[in-house]
């Protein structure tokens, strides 16, 4: 009796699963949040973004991030529903239609709002790559997406995707441990704080640009909506590669899959070659 074995690609990864991680490098490597407002309104993003919006930015992420930790670890869980990103993209475009409305002093309220909504989206993708929701580590993952998209264009973090889960793995660790072993009783707890400001600090990069291109004044509410349908879109990219990424993690040995996504990235020139011996 012949048995049908799965055609391998490179050390260990079938074709189909290399197929997999290519499109997660292109997923987490191609496009900064600021590359794709510049598409979407023909103007370059300015940086850097000013003061003021960015300390309005930076307060909404980590008041938005602290929000939606209690809601990644709660309630993420419930039955499948299917694909669900067109509708939380429609739901995020009125909220930004709302936000580019009234302004920045929207940007407090209009944030965390639009991040829950995100982290539901991000939920569903991490479930349909095979996650288990009712693990805290899977909700610390989904968060772990909105750290993924701080840089621009011209000052990509070298190693990207890569650097920085490796930045933050300890910080997830510890929150994890602590959750698994108290709950979120007290998100107050050093390792809770820890890796809140970690998050917080990438994600305030990338709401910055979100603010500066709404205080434009391009169409008023109608271009808060396109651009927070944008916000929504980069993040909704960002989880579908980091979960496929996750998945190939448990089917094969980590280290193979980090090593073939750094060659992958420089192949394809998200990432510097290093330079010949």
């Amino acid at each position: 009796m012949s048995v049908n074995l799965p055609v391998l690609y490179e050390p260990g990864l079938s074709a189909s699963d290399m197929e997999a991680l290519r499109t997660a490098v292109e997923a987490l490597e191609r496009q900064s949040f600021a590359g794709r407002i510049t598409r979407l309104t023909g103007r370059q993003m300015g940086i850097p973004v000013p003061a003021e919006v960015h300390r309005v930015a930076m307060d909404a992420a980590q008041r938005a991030l602290s929000t939606s930790l209690k809601f990644a670890l709660a309630s993420l869980e419930g039955p499948p529903k299917g694909d669900t990103t067109r509708f939380h993209k429609r739901l995020a475009a009125v909220a930004g239609g709302v936000g580019g409305a009234v302004g920045l002093a929207s940007l407090p309220f209009e944030l965390p709002v639009s991040t829950t909504i995100m982290l539901r989206s991000i939920a569903d993708i991490a479930r349909n790559e095979g996650e288990n929701l009712r693990h805290p580590e899977t909700g610390l993952a989904c968060l772990e997406v909105f750290a993924l998209g701080g840089h621009s264009d011209d000052n990509v973090l070298e190693g990207g995707y890569l650097a920085v889960r490796g930045l933050l793995a300890k910080s997830v660790s510890d929150a994890t441990r602590y959750v698994a072993g108290r709950g979120l009783a007290q998100d107050s707890a050093p390792a809770i704080v820890r890796l809140l400001a970690q998050l917080s600090s990438r994600f305030g990069v990338v709401v910055s640009q979100k603010a500066a291109a709404q205080a434009v004044p391009l169409l008023g509410a109608l271009s808060g909506a396109a651009i927070n349908l944008a916000f929504t879109e980069h993040f909704q990219t960002l989880a579908r590669g980091h979960f496929a990424i996750r998945r190939l993690e448990r089917i094969y040995d980590p280290v193979t899959v980090r090593a073939l996504y750094a060659r992958i990235a420089r192949e394809e020139g998200y990432w510097d070659a290093p330079p010949a011996t």
